[in-house]
């Protein structure tokens, strides 16, 4: 039997929520990012269709911080002037902020909790795909904590301390349980065990550019 050639990617955004709203006031905004969509607009014509170009619809004044990828969901920030840009972004950088995500991975692992410390770097070739380089790789780690194990798959909590491309998708791989639907990194029945990339930003602890104060915002997981 031959091999089938991948279908060639599509982009099709959900149109419904438009653009979920967690919070809103004068200085920044968080929404929470569906599967499917981008962070911030593609090369191509057809790759406008944003998050940055959602929000501009209803909060003209959004700037993007951070990114999300496409295929993972959950809390983002925007700011809603220059003084948050400056004040978020130095956050993000300085890693004076805490995020927090949920996974469903394939198979058990044998501890309950852990820690991965594996540099990465883009796999020129296959790009958009990263991999491990403790030659030319970038400084990266993972803590890791099991909520549920089901019959073929566990419900994690990772905590990203560096916020390199495909960190923990690249890492759960690493780890030997890749994130199921994961069309980048999972094969066979851990590509197939789910209909979108498992992987949701739950939560993102910040300090509020206004005051400096220690705010919290959270989303559910939709799987």
């Amino acid at each position: 039997m031959l091999n089938r050639a991948p279908e060639p990617f599509v982009y099709s955004p959900p149109q419904d929520p438009w653009l979920s709203v967690v919070h809103a006031d004068q200085h920044m905004l968080l929404v929470d990012k569906p599967s499917g969509l981008l962070s911030v607009p593609g090369k191509a014509p057809e790759h406008g269709d944003c998050v940055e170009a959602r929000a501009a619809t209803r909060f003209s004044d959004a700037r993007i911080v951070h990114r999300l990828d496409m295929d993972t969901s959950g809390i983002m920030v925007l700011a809603r002037s220059a003084a948050a840009l400056r004040h978020l972004g130095l956050q993000f950088e300085r890693r004076k902020l805490e995020k927090t995500y949920i996974a469903e991975i394939w198979g058990h692992p044998v501890e309950n909790s852990g820690e991965i410390d594996l540099p990465l770097i883009c796999d020129w070739p296959n790009r958009p795909k990263q991999m491990v380089s403790f030659e030319v790789g970038k400084p990266a780690l993972t803590r890791w904590e099991v909520l549920e194990r089901c019959a073929r798959t566990c419900r994690v909590r990772l905590f990203p301390k560096t916020g390199r491309s495909h960190q923990l998708r690249v890492h759960m791989l690493a780890l030997g349980h890749p994130i199921i639907g994961d069309r980048f990194y999972a094969e066979g029945e851990a590509l197939a065990a789910s209909p979108r990339l498992a992987l949701h930003a739950e939560s993102l602890s910040l300090h509020h550019p206004e005051d400096g104060k220690w705010v919290r915002f959270e989303t559910e997981a939709p799987f």
